[in-house]
């Protein structure tokens, strides 16, 4: 079911939109802050509408799975029908978008069977328009250079300095992905080193990402990790400029070795990764650009008290944290799960997840009792 009746165009309409969903939420707190195994081992079922369970309880498995993405029965109640209405209404919409038609003024480029290496369908897809994307913002912006936050194994940093030719330092917290884009970049220069040579084009090879282990703890962090690029010649033939605390001579660079200009970039930058680069852009005048595709939104952090971070995931806008709503772990997990996933399961994939729930649950219950019946006998021996 489809609904035009809220809009993010504006900060009032948006917060409008974030206010009815809040309202409609907080009835049914209990139900998105529990855990799935908790909903069995606790019977949280009781708390929900007798009505809607009596009725749900006898129904087809392969509709209840149509329930997340607004599909309800004719011999439902009112009140459970004008809840999964509401609820489909008040969601974002998820339908697939016209690429072509978005991007008609950006020139994809397909990705060559070197730089594709090692990279699944999905994933090559990915980085083919989200590094036509990043180039286009570039050039329009005239920045020199790009950093990829969360580079992973460098395949978006290497797309864009190989084949879009743009000066990349590639940033990641796992020491084991800088090894191997540093080896990954390596064969590809190569690759492309012995082309021109056989070319005979006389042209440079492109340069290999800079690549930085360090884990971008706060913005400051991101801001400083903005100047390296500036020493990028300076460096050694691996390209490590930093230490794993984020230290780098640059960092005593005075304002005026700041005058460079960059574009952030992020392919599934994790949970506060996100919210950092937003933060480093509207706080740091030498980033031109962002573009990022962020992910794992349960593992944003969560202010809870007034004592707690201020820079915190969520909520990051003040319009959402002068609500004071707070959702919480289980709520975050809950909102990665994907409606339409549900609805294209069979009775039989529908089933089996129940049980595997159900299992789950049984499982923790025994493990608890396990605990309380040999913790106090373990007590008493000491």
């Amino acid at each position: 079911m489809k609904s035009n009746k809220f809009s993010c165009k504006t900060r009032a309409e948006t917060l409008e939109w974030i206010t009815a969903i809040i309202d409609f939420l907080k009835p049914f707190s209990f139900l998105i802050n529990a855990h799935v195994v908790n909903f069995f081992k606790d019977k949280q079922w009781e708390a929900v509408n007798e009505e809607w369970m009596s009725c749900l309880k006898d129904e087809k498995p392969e509709n209840i799975l149509l329930i997340p993405s607004g599909g309800v029965q004719d011999h439902w109640p009112a009140s459970l029908k004008k809840f999964v209405h509401t609820l489909r209404s008040l969601s974002f919409p998820r339908e697939q978008a016209d690429l072509q038609a978005i991007l008609a003024d950006v020139d994809m480029v397909p990705l060559s069977t070197v730089l594709s290496q090692g990279m699944n369908l999905k994933k090559k897809h990915e980085v083919e328009v989200l590094s036509s994307v990043v180039s286009s913002v570039v050039k329009s912006v005239g920045a020199p250079t790009v950093v990829d936050v969360g580079a992973g194994q460098g395949y978006l940093a290497q797309v864009l300095s190989f084949q879009y030719k743009h000066s990349v330092v590639a940033i990641d917290s796992s020491s084991h992905h800088g090894k191997v884009t540093d080896a990954r970049a390596a064969r590809i220069k190569k690759h492309f080193a012995a082309q021109m040579r056989k070319s005979g084009s006389g042209n440079k090879c492109p340069d290999v990402p800079m690549t930085i282990t360090c884990r971008v703890l706060s913005t400051e962090m991101l801001k400083a990790l903005t100047d390296v690029h500036l020493e990028k010649d300076e460096t050694d033939s691996s390209g490590s400029a930093l230490n794993e605390e984020g230290q780098s001579r640059s960092q005593s660079s005075s304002d005026a070795n700041r005058s460079c200009s960059l574009v952030l970039a992020g392919l599934h930058a994790c949970g506060d990764l996100s919210v950092t680069m937003l933060r480093t852009f509207m706080e740091c005048e030498e980033v031109k650009a962002l573009v990022s595709i962020g992910c794992c939104y349960n593992l944003l952090s969560e202010k809870s008290s007034e004592d707690s971070c201020s820079k915190c995931g969520y909520p990051m806008s003040a319009g959402l944290r002068s609500l004071g709503f707070s959702l919480g772990k289980n709520a975050r997990d809950l909102a990665c799960q994907s409606a339409e996933r549900w609805s294209s399961l069979g009775e039989d994939a529908g089933l089996q997840n129940f049980e595997l729930h159900s299992f789950r649950a049984a499982f923790q219950m025994v493990i608890w009792f396990l605990v309380m019946w040999f913790l106090p006998r373990s007590v008493t021996s000491c």
